[in-house]
């Protein structure tokens, strides 16, 4: 059975002047009547209403409010979903104890929506032509159609070919996007020849045991430039400079983003064209394992390790490269030749040189050689056959 990769494709709407004002006007209408289902469903059931019950409740005043059938069912199964999910959290404990301040906060009130928070449509609201790189939606105006759309030649072919589902209306930033979801079919991982080893870290973004080295210096530098103009908009402490804040750490983000993206597809491709695979340390409990100077902390809780993790190992999937991670205890204190692991082995940051054999290197390469040492023995241990036959 051939298994599917689901991925997301953003897509850049481009109404015109006579199109912007029926966009604008539906999605805050759309956000405002999920806060009023949302005030419904909390004076009526509190954290613990259903779609049927909810349906029930607000189906009939969403209409009258001009709301299409299928729009006010997806108002209300996503105010639905959205107590769900704060469900789940509480259980989960990702609010904290049941006294906390974080828990009752999020219990004593309903869920409130932004107005112009994401609002989901299907195949009845939305309709695509590939061909015209056009579409039609529904609105609050009724339905708009030849809506242009941009992406790549590459973006739409996934798109005619492997759409599925729902997608979803964002407004960023003074720009209109649509969220599609592709189920893409995943092709078979091949046995790796070898692996390629990389270590994440602060300076030097990932290091690869071949030696490739993806510094962070132009994205340090971009980062604490960024830093100053928030320090000067914090003193600021005015209404549009806290805007103007919000805008700042979304750049970051997107910023952030485009480099690990980059810094993924890289390794991605040397293993896919070398027939080798991917190994990573795996960093789960990082900042509770890890003590790193004053200077650094900001650095190593803001950028997104996890992120540049998740990509390559998404990116590999869809290559069909083999992706494993490994227990990343001592890799940058353990010598690859003799096996002796001690801190004095780097004696510091930027360099290794092992105390009882003399082997000397860049101590990320080191730690990407460890790790590619260790994926090794992990990768034959997990397909190991389940069950050993008699002799």
């Amino acid at each position: 059975m051939i298994e599917l990769v689901k991925i997301v494709k953003q897509i850049k709407l481009m109404p015109d002047a006579a199109q912007a004002p029926a966009f604008e006007r539906t999605l805050p209408a759309i956000n405002d009547a999920a806060n009023w289902a949302s005030q419904m469903a909390f004076e009526h059931f509190g954290l613990k209403g259903s779609v049927r019950e909810l349906r029930k409740l607000c189906y009939g005043e969403l209409k009258a409010r001009g709301f299409g059938a299928q729009a006010a069912q997806h108002i209300i199964k996503r105010v639905a979903d959205a107590y769900t999910a704060l469900r789940a959290n509480i259980r989960a404990g990702n609010l904290g104890p049941e006294k906390s301040k974080r828990r009752r906060k999020a219990e004593s009130k309903p869920i409130v929506f932004r107005p112009h928070a994401a609002h989901t449509y299907d195949d009845r609201c939305l309709s695509w032509n590939y061909d015209a790189q056009t579409m039609s939606i529904w609105t609050l105006d009724g339905r708009v159609r030849n809506i242009r759309f941009a992406c790549s030649p590459e973006v739409l072919k996934e798109l005619a070919e492997h759409r599925q589902g729902e997608s979803d209306l964002v407004f960023r930033d003074g720009k209109w996007f649509l969220t599609a979801t592709c189920e893409v079919p995943e092709p078979e991982v091949f046995e790796p020849k070898d692996f390629i080893g990389v270590d994440r870290g602060i300076v030097n973004l990932a290091t690869t045991s071949d030696g490739d080295n993806h510094q962070g210096r132009r994205l340090g530098r971009y980062r604490r430039w960024q830093a100053r103009k928030r320090a000067e908009l914090q003193a600021k402490q005015t209404r549009s400079a806290k805007q103007l804040l919000k805008k700042r750490a979304r750049k970051e983000a997107r910023h952030a983003t485009h480099v690990n993206h980059k810094v993924a597809k890289e390794v991605v491709a040397v293993a896919q064209r070398t027939a080798r695979g991917i190994a990573l340390e795996e960093l789960q409990g990082i900042r509770e394992r890890v003590t790193v100077p004053r200077d650094q902390r900001a650095r190593l809780s803001s950028w997104p390790f996890h992120q540049l993790g998740a990509f390559i190992a998404y990116k590999a999937k869809r290559a069909g490269v083999p992706f494993i991670e490994v227990d990343p205890a001592y890799t940058s204190q353990r010598c690859p030749r003799c096996s002796h692991t001690e801190r004095g082995n780097r004696p510091t940051r930027d360099h290794f040189h092992c105390r009882r054999c003399g082997l000397a290197g860049p101590a990320d390469v080191v730690a990407g050689v460890n790790v590619r040492t260790r994926a090794r023995s992990a990768w034959v241990f997990v397909n190991m056959p389940d069950s050993v036959p008699a002799i």
